[in-house]
């Protein structure tokens, strides 16, 4: 090689490192700029938070601030699902999505901006109201990320598809508004991203995933029946109070001895229930179940030994047919596991490295909990899907947390109060800088 294809290439070489630093810190100055108006939006958010299906003055602010940036927006799509179309020439269609429900707490953070509601549950019971899972983090970062490509939409041509989703926390809001012709009557996105926040990464990084991240999710109850009678002459009754105990310890053989160790699954007896009064035996016990799972196949294993395994306690009772326990799987409430598309995880991951260092970007370990972003990525279209988890710990608590091996407020936590302006930030600059890098690919 010459001196002069020496150069060209050196030069070449060096702009391509430039670039991306360039870009990262025209965005970084941008959302620092608008940072100050998204705090005021968090703190309204986290302040006037709504429980699941109860979502209206949160759907509509989502569907003002949407407005205001220039989208066409549909309101009350799936329930007070909202969603947000720009198009900005040919190209994709990227779909970003946040979801919306608050959780049935009393916040106990001490913070000044505390959330302060009280509403009436589903069952009519008064609650208090928290954003204990960070949805007011992600709704935020959904706004300001919009705001940033619009204002950067000379970096990108498509279409945009900002969808603000309720009742994540009961695993129906996705359903909804799937349901409802989500892929149908807007564009079908070529690629599905979101975010949520974790309580275990410090803010201002970043978790990410490929494949499985979350888990199949089940609830089941179980009611077994039998024999009531006085507790004095227990040879004349059939006790379920003891079929209970037998089925309860019975169920752990299947994650333990049925299913493959190399297969992660959980089967957890959350809550039982029976009898009135010491002497008295009684006629059933109700068993409420959690199951978790990644592989499909194996949630539909754990569901068939459960209902083979406490209908031979019952027969082994000599229980007659007209006895056998009921399992009731509630289909209805049921979450898919959230899988991550290799491909499409692999090029966010390289996207939020370029923007916020590889250094802040982690690898996030797979969770049992569940999230109904997954449903996205299982419809006929099959969708690729990712979501990468927010680091929302302010750093010096979370570097005083490891010092002293100290367990951090969880999600869902009444104590559970992220570092707001850092995550938003981090955030934004995340999912915007993914999005331009996609509507490009």
């Amino acid at each position: 090689m010459n001196l002069t294809k020496l150069a060209l290439a050196m030069s070449l070489s060096i702009s391509l490192l430039v670039v991306p630093y360039a870009q990262a810190t025209s965005l970084d100055q941008s959302v620092k700029q608008a940072l100050p108006q998204l705090e005021t939006l968090y703190l309204h958010l986290h302040q006037h938070p709504e429980l699941s299906y109860q979502e209206k003055n949160s759907s509509a602010r989502m569907a003002k601030e949407l407005k205001a940036i220039g989208f066409t927006v549909t309101e009350n799509f799936g329930g007070y699902g909202v969603v947000g179309i720009l198009k900005n020439g040919d190209g994709p269609t990227i779909m970003l999505r946040a979801d919306t429900d608050g959780l049935p707490i009393i916040e106990q953070t001490g913070k000044p901006y505390a959330s302060k509601v009280t509403t009436l549950d589903a069952n009519n019971n008064k609650v208090g109201v928290m954003h204990g899972c960070g949805h007011d983090i992600h709704m935020t970062s959904l706004i300001g990320t919009a705001q940033q490509l619009v204002q950067h939409k000379a970096d990108w041509k498509g279409t945009l598809m900002m969808v603000a989703q309720p009742a994540e926390e009961v695993g129906g809001g996705a359903k909804a508004m799937l349901k409802q012709g989500l892929f149908s009557q807007f564009s079908t996105p070529d690629a599905v991203l979101g975010l949520h926040v974790s309580a275990t990464i410090p803010a201002g990084k970043v978790g990410a995933i490929s494949g499985y991240a979350l888990a199949n999710v089940d609830s089941v109850d179980i009611k077994i029946k039998g024999k009531g009678g006085h507790g004095a002459y227990p040879h004349t009754t059939i006790d379920p109070v003891v079929l209970a105990a037998r089925t309860v310890l019975a169920l752990q053989t299947i994650p333990s001895r049925e299913i493959s160790p190399l297969e992660p699954n959980v089967v957890t007896v959350g809550s039982i229930h029976g009898g009135s009064k010491h002497n008295i035996i009684s006629n059933e016990v109700m068993l409420q179940l959690t199951l978790r799972s990644y592989n499909p196949q194996v949630r539909e294993q754990q569901i068939a030994a459960i209902k083979r395994i406490t209908k031979g306690i019952a027969i082994s009772a000599g229980l007659p047919d007209e006895l056998m326990p009921e399992v009731n799987v509630h289909d209805d409430e049921a979450i898919p596991s959230t899988y991550n598309d290799p491909t499409l995880a692999a090029k966010v991951k390289a996207s939020i490295e370029a923007e916020i260092g590889a250094d802040n970007v982690l690898v996030a370990p797979q969770v049992m909990a569940g999230e109904d972003f997954g449903l996205y990525g299982r419809t006929a279209e099959k969708v690729p899907i990712t979501l990468f988890w927010l680091g929302a710990v302010e750093p010096n608590i979370y570097a005083d947390s490891v010092a002293k091996g100290d367990t951090l407020p969880s999600l869902h936590s009444s104590q559970f109060a992220p570092d707001y302006p850092l995550t938003i930030s981090t955030g934004v600059r995340s999912m915007t800088r993914a999005a331009i890098d996609l509507f490009n690919q």
